[in-house]
Order: C-alpha cells, then structure tokens, then sequence
C-alpha cells in the first residue's frame, strides 16, 4: 500500500513538471502576427450623382476637389460652340478648313491633314464621339479665331457658370508639356457644365452614337463612354483619361421622367470607373422616383379679395408642375406654405402673379411656384366701387 501510494505521488510531481515545462515553451515562442490583407484601393477619388432637372446632389464624395478632367475638356469647347449656334453666329453646315497646327495634335484624333475641309457638325462628332484632340483644336480655331481665345472664352463661361473650381489652358485636355499648366476642374462643376450641356439636344444626339464614320467612311468613329448599350438609359456623355489623373466619367442615363448625371475621377482604370459610375446610378434610379409635387393649374384653397374687381374674391392656381426626384419612403414629408396677399387693387389679368407656393422637405426650400389668376377679372363700375369703399359687401 505504502509502495503505491509513492507511485502515485513520484507519477504525479513527474506530469507536473513536464506540464510546466510545456506551458513555459509555449510562452517563450512568439506567435507571428495575424496576416494583413493587401488594402484594397478606392475605386475613385472624387465622385458626384446628381438629378439632372433639378440639380439636386443624390450622392458625392470629395465634390469639390480639383483634379485635372483629361479630354472632359472637350464639354467646354462643345457648351461654347452651343453658346454660338444658339445666337446664329455660326452653324453646324459651315465649313472648316484644317490648319498645320491642327494636323499636329496627338494623341486620341482622327488624324486631321492639313488643307481638308469638314462641316463642323463632322468634326463635333469626331470630337464628342471619338474625342479627336485635333478636332478639338481645329473646331476652337473656327470659333474663336485661335486656340489661345477659345481658352479665353471658356473660362469666361466657367466663371459665367459659377464654376469655381474651373480652369483651363486647353482645349483637348492633353497632360501639360514642361512648363506648362494642366486644365483643373472639379466633380460638382462637371456635373453644373453637364446640366447645361443637356439642356441642348444635339449633344446628346453625339454622345449617344457607339459608333459612326467620318471623312467619307474611311474611318471609323468608335465612342469611348462603354456605358453606352452597357447601362440601361445611358446616352451621354465624355471620358477622359492620362496617367497622372486617372479614368474620368461624366455619364448621363435616363428612365422614365428621371435623369441622372454621375461624374467620376481618379479610377485606377477604366473598367473600375465604368463599374462604380454604373453602381452609383443604378442606386440612384433603385432609391428615388420623380413625384408630382404640384399639377399645373391646380386651385388654391385660400381666397384674395379684389378691391376694385368685378368679382368680389377669388382663389389663384399654379403657374406650373413642379416634379422633384424623392426617395421613395419619404414621397409624403413634403411641406406647402401659400404666401398670398389679402387683397389686390385694380383689374385682375389673366395668368397675373398673385403670391406664390413655397415648397419645402425637412424645412429646407426645395421649389417655388407662381400662383396666378386664371381668369381676366376687370374693374367694377365706379358706383359699386364707390358703395365697397364705403364698407358695404357687394
């Protein structure tokens, strides 16, 4: 018994020790550290999604931060000549004879020769599809009179524009030379200048072609937005690119009564750009719907008296619709405040101003409306005004 019970004893301070031997090892070693993943890089540096009618910012990041757009340049050149066609100084027949100066411009072009004439609607296309650089610069000749005051005029409408962000020294959007300075713009300018841009068809009547011809059908117009036929809604509007500012986009897509604008800058390559403005604007259109605020003509439960009129009172109706893009759970939150005078002197015209209706969301203005007469009401005859004057009701 005694000879077991130091079995058991001697087994036991054994297993002790090696158990704390064991324990001591593995307190000795270090355990190597938990492998970081490699951190993945943003898809962009600055981005914008903004309602196309009304401007309103649906999402954004960096908005406002300078970067250099590449051949988005050319959507100044192109609101410029829109600016020019609107006043009839020029038209989109007239033809353009091809300088050597313009000849030699690389990069993307379509390899203008010196001595050809094309009508400016062949080289707008060449330029806003194809983003010929040389179109681009032959196009700013022919408008402006050279390359130096087409800069000129399109900083002037950058600044006309509020474009604070904005300059530019010019008018393909090539990376600057030695010495020279680079075109700067923002995510929120582009998308102002684009707004612009659409409120003229012909634009995006070019941005929308995939793929045209030029100089007889010799060469191929091949449109860089591969949002086009990719997205659905997509028709518009210029990529631009070089490798110190990375891929930009500023794409356009409309559904239904809604139209978005996604500007995109700095991807790492342009399938990432393609992707992320794609993924944008899908949540756009996925979030929001364009609700009918207000109807044109509708009355407004709230009477003017009419000191002079032939009718006694009347109730105004609205000028026009006032559409808004809202996100769907938030279509009732909208607030109206009617701001009408009590009374109202002389004849009353048909479609006359009387006040107006203020709408706002979460306390914030988002629109106005004219509330207007809808009838012509004259004067009452000088005894009936004579008899009101004297604080009888007729």
């Amino acid at each position: 018994m005694k000879r077991l019970l130091v079995f058991v004893v001697v087994t036991l301070c054994i297993f002790g020790l090696t158990v704390d031997a064991a324990a001591r090892g593995a307190a000795g070693k270090k355990t190597p550290p938990a492998r970081q993943g490699k951190e993945a890089e943003p898809p962009c540096k600055s981005f914008i999604v903004i309602e196309a009618q009304g401007g309103k910012m649906i999402d954004g990041s960096n908005i406002d931060e300078r970067r250099a757009p590449a051949s988005i340049t050319k959507l100044m050149v192109a609101y410029v000549v829109m600016g020019r066609l609107a006043t009839g100084g020029i038209k989109l027949t007239d033809k353009v004879a091809i300088s050597k100066e313009a000849s030699k411009i690389g990069g993307s072009q379509v390899y203008l020769k010196e001595g050809e004439v094309f009508t400016l609607e062949d080289l707008m296309k060449a330029m806003m599809v194809a983003s010929g650089n040389d179109a681009a610069y032959a196009i700013s000749e022919f408008v402006a009179g050279s390359k130096d005051e087409m800069v000129n005029l399109m900083n002037a409408q950058a600044k006309a524009l509020g474009l604070a962000n904005t300059e530019f020294h010019t008018v393909h959007g090539l990376p600057p030379a030695k010495g020279e300075k680079e075109d700067l713009t923002s995510c929120n300018d582009l998308a102002v200048l684009a707004r612009e841009l659409l409120k003229s068809p012909k634009i995006l009547e070019w941005t929308s072609i995939q793929n045209d011809t030029f100089r007889d059908g010799k060469f191929v117009l091949t449109n860089t937005n591969k949002l086009l036929g990719k997205f659905a809604g997509a028709d518009g509007l210029k990529t631009g690119y070089y490798s110190q500012t990375g891929f930009n986009i500023v794409a356009t897509a409309k559904r239904g009564d809604m139209r978005f604008i996604a500007v995109v800058m700095g991807s790492p390559s342009g399938k990432i750009r393609d992707s992320f403005a794609m993924e944008k604007l899908q949540k756009a259109f996925a979030r929001y719907k364009m609700v009918n605020v207000v109807k044109k003509g509708e009355v407004i439960d709230q009477d003017v008296f009419l000191v002079d009129g032939k009718y006694r009172k009347m109730k105004g109706v609205t000028e026009k619709s006032f559409l808004y893009p809202m996100e769907v759970e938030k279509k009732g939150a909208i607030t109206r405040e009617i701001l009408l005078p009590e009374r109202i002197k002389g004849e009353i015209k048909e479609g006359q101003r009387l006040g107006e209706l203020v709408l706002k969301l979460s306390g914030q203005v988002i629109g106005k409306v004219n509330i207007v007469s809808p009838v012509y009401v004259p004067k009452a005859n000088l005894f009936t005004r004579f008899i009101r004057r004297l604080g009888l009701n007729i």
